[in-house]
């Protein structure tokens, strides 16, 4: 074990509000915020939490998004899917499923792709057998 661990991601847009309710309708985290000013709106996804700021030095959409997806994991990503209609979202790529997961690549308002995964139980078990026995 290293010792270090990866707990979050600082998310930064022009328009964070826009961003943070985006993100909070299509995947409902729990939303908070950091304390004092300027503070963070705070997304937790059960542990993980993305952070957003307001900076006057970027774009108002990635230029170049396919340099890091988001990954996140549900146990429905046809929902997702759905939800991210309704807020009339764009795809990279629409929803698929592959040997019995689902997979697809949603664009966020700044133009971040996330990636929304649903992996099958084989899948799961799999990885998690791949991962004891490499010793990883």
């Amino acid at each position: 074990m290293s010792g270090s661990s990866i707990g979050s991601i600082l998310l930064s847009s022009t328009n964070p509000d826009r961003l943070r309710d985006w993100y909070a309708r299509a995947f409902a985290p729990k939303v908070d915020r950091t304390p004092g000013e300027p503070g963070y709106d705070v997304l937790d996804f059960n542990g993980f939490y993305m952070m957003i700021d307001k900076r006057d030095d970027i774009g108002d959409t990635n230029p170049q998004p396919g340099r890091m997806f988001l990954n996140v994991e549900t146990d429905d990503a046809r929902s997702v899917a759905k939800r991210v209609d309704e807020l009339g979202g764009t795809w990279f790529a629409p929803l698929e499923e592959r040997n019995g997961s689902w997979f697809a690549t949603a664009i966020d308002p700044d133009g971040n792709y996330i990636q929304i995964i649903e992996f099958s139980e084989t899948a799961r078990a799999e990885m998690e057998s791949a991962m004891t026995e490499g010793g990883a």
